[in-house]
């Protein structure tokens, strides 16, 4: 009975404790409580944190979808014109 009464007492007394734990956020209102690690800056451009992306390599997608579009036009208008689908555009004259 005793060892079970402590047991008890321990349970409650670690589940009050977890409760009132502080998490090391400042909340500015209820469910928004980032806030950068220490040594981050306010502004990230022109810091050590800017990724300094190349444009080219942002524009890589962009040039793909053109790509590929003008590829199932070549195919839609084979297809209409024939009645049969190739996927290979190179077989397409």
């Amino acid at each position: 009975m005793k060892k079970r009464f402590i047991f008890i007492a321990l349970l409650l007394t670690t589940f009050s404790y977890s409760a009132f734990a502080y998490d090391g956020t400042h909340c500015k209102e209820a469910g928004v409580c980032w806030e950068p690690k220490a040594g981050y800056p306010d502004k990230v451009a022109g810091s050590q944190y800017d990724p300094k992306h190349d444009v080219n390599e942002l524009n890589k997608q962009a040039q793909s979808v053109k790509e590929m579009e003008a590829r199932n036009a070549k195919r839609s208008e084979h297809l209409s014109k024939t009645g049969k689908f190739v996927y290979d555009v190179d077989e397409i004259r």
